[in-house]
């Protein structure tokens, strides 16, 4: 490897930095996924925005935890500070099934290794960089440290732990995306003010000792939130404080949130405003290389290869789903990029060896969310609803999915693309909610004939979730009979132009107030729709969602009435096992359980 072209990445080693010509490193940034230089990877994000501020950045990507430490090490102590990137996707999702199963491989390693990575790496990364080097700072940021700010529940220890900056004696935690409290803090740091005194930056979380004053922004509403061992003692006030925050999350006026956890406080600065589109386009317009670090050559990165040939058009969800912590982590305000920034990295992609004139994804958390937003936006300014979308589509909410179109179009036409395909999820209540404006109405018509007709690489997939109204309602998620009206669109566009595709639907067992009636009742709708599924989920608590809440206290956080939940591994699997009616050995443990509820009619109808 050519010095000239290693130079195009962030340096990994200590040869790569000292081939830069640098005697030191401003900031070391230690991720728990493989070095990809690409936006699609928080590191190589993080890396190139502090680059962007002439910060001198190096990444070690999967330092080995387990020998003598020379990964923590090798590049010294830094000027500014160390920072934690555990990895796009959360550490204990990544290791674990469902049914606390270790999973055999990792998407974010070379050849999807697994075992290169601990468990929590913001906890074991930090604390090991704290025994280094105690007198550094060690900044914690990424979804792992978002879902893990407060109080939460762990699922594979089954039980509450204090916010993840507390457990780990780490400086400060950076939530949601982090280019924004990041610049400021670098801003800071380089005009000499010291790190122990940058406690009123947004979107940052500090601990200090319980009544020491500390500077803020007295502009701030604050809120005081039960106390670690208030909620360990009382399951309703952890419920309770989940709803304070996530109206707070959900709020462009949120308050400083206050939590002491023994002789400490837990202090969570409000979030900066969405990012604009001009700010999301730059982050886009860093000098990525698109390609995983030369080390890895002859290594395939899963992860990279499903992403390579894809476009992310915004951030955010306004969905708001029970079960998922995008909106947690992301925000449920929509930060979009300009059609500019979006068709010059679809030319990008054009121009790579290895492309062969497929765009995998033209989407995002939700793929029909882009340039959505309020029409007034005074009414977005006093909002805390955590979802757009449920119970009903939001009045207030702008739902043309014409920009969409002619993005789409414009996608298309560009020299090399043979097809554009839409594979994130689509949320089909959008489309198909009934607007005063008419002309909105037949542009989303359009939008999901389109999506279905020119769009779809034979296999539409989509999340219905549940069939039952109740378990919907625990959800957030709209009423089944949309499904159906989806379903009889897509058949009649496949009819009209002689397609022969497939809806492929999702579904969720053990959710918070699903039981096996709800199950077997769901089992009889797959089969009635001739669907043999596949493509399932079991219902995985994951911090800092109203669904894991439910799950462990067996409350409602907004009306506090008790909901029941599938908890033991034999109760998620009785109420896995009714996806899979159609294979022998399925219906003869159906047909028992059904006989245990009593419910022998249902099994009739199976």
């Amino acid at each position: 490897m050519s010095k000239d072209f290693s130079l195009k990445w962030l340096p990994t080693s200590a040869k790569e930095v000292k081939e830069r010509g640098w005697n030191s490193v401003d900031v070391v940034l230690f991720s728990g996924d493989a070095y990809v230089d690409h936006p699609a990877f928080g590191a190589a994000v993080v890396g190139r925005l502090l680059e962007s501020l002439n910060l001198r950045v190096a990444i070690i990507p999967q330092p080995n935890w387990q020998d003598d430490l020379r990964d923590f090490k090798k590049l010294g102590r830094p000027n500014l500070f160390f920072g934690i990137s555990p990895g796009a996707m959360d550490s204990m999702v990544n290791h674990y099934t469902a049914s606390l199963r270790k999973r055999s491989d990792d998407a974010y390693t070379p050849n999807g290794r697994s075992g290169a990575r601990p468990d929590m790496p913001s906890l074991v990364y930090t604390r090991i960089l704290k025994e280094l080097y105690p007198d550094v700072p060690v900044i914690l940021g990424g979804i792992e440290a978002s879902l893990r700010r407060f109080t939460h529940y762990d699922y594979l220890l089954n039980r509450l732990r204090p916010s993840i900056l507390y457990e780990s004696g780490g400086d400060m935690l950076i939530y949601g995306m982090g280019e924004k409290p990041l610049t400021e803090l670098c801003r800071l740091l380089k005009k000499g003010i010291p790190f122990e005194n940058l406690t009123n930056i947004p979107q940052t979380c500090i601990i200090r000792q319980k009544d020491v004053s500390y500077a803020t922004n007295k502009n701030w509403k604050q809120i005081t939130l039960f106390s670690h061992e208030d909620c360990l003692d009382d399951k309703k006030k952890h419920a309770l404080n989940f709803r304070r925050i996530e109206e707070e999350s959900n709020s462009l006026q949120a308050a400083q949130l206050l939590q002491t956890v023994e002789d400490k406080t837990l202090i969570v600065n409000p979030q900066y405003p969405p990012m604009t589109t001009e700010e999301l386009d730059a982050v886009y317009a860093l000098p990525f290389t698109r390609l995983p670090h030369p080390r890895y050559k002859g290594k395939e990165i899963p992860a990279y290869t499903m992403i390579r040939h894809s476009v992310t058009l915004h951030r955010g969800c306004f969905g708001g789903c029970s079960f998922c912590s995008i909106s947690a982590h992301q925000g449920k305000f929509i930060s979009s990029r300009s059609e500019a920034s979006v068709l010059k990295e679809v030319e990008q992609i054009t121009s790579m060896p290895d492309f062969n004139g497929t765009i995998t994804d033209l989407g995002g958390p939700s793929a029909n969310m882009w340039c959505m937003q309020g029409a007034d936006k005074q009414l977005c300014n006093i909002c805390k609803r955590p979802s757009c979308a449920y119970p009903k589509i939001c009045s207030n909410l702008l739902t043309d999915h014409s920009p969409l179109l002619a993005l789409y179009e414009k996608v298309s036409q560009i020299a090399g693309v043979k097809h554009c395909f839409i594979g994130s999820g689509i949320r089909y209540d959008i489309c198909l909610h009934s607007n005063k404006d008419e002309k909105v109405n037949k542009a989303n018509k359009t939008y999901l004939e389109t999506v279905i007709r020119k769009h779809v690489s034979g296999r539409l997939k989509v999340a219905p979730e549940h069939s039952a109204d109740h378990v919907l309602h625990a959800m957030r998620k709209p009423s089944f009979e949309q499904f159906y009206e989806l379903k009889r669109i897509f058949d009649n566009v496949n009819n009209k132009y002689g397609l022969k595709q497939q809806l492929i639907p999702y579904f969720i067992s053990s959710h918070p107030d699903c039981t096996l009636t709800d199950m077997a009742e769901l089992a009889i709708t797959t089969k009635n729709l001739d669907f043999h599924l596949k493509q399932v989920q079991d219902f995985t608590p994951t911090p800092m969602t109203l669904a894991t809440t439910m799950y462990y206290t067996g409350y409602h956080p907004y009306s506090l009435k008790k909901v029941n939940t599938a908890k033991t591994k034999e109760e998620k699997r009785e109420q896995n096992i009714f996806f899979f009616w159609y294979k022998k050995d399925c219906y003869i443990t159906i047909k028992k359980l059904l006989h245990k509820i009593h419910r022998l009619d249902l099994l009739k109808k199976l």
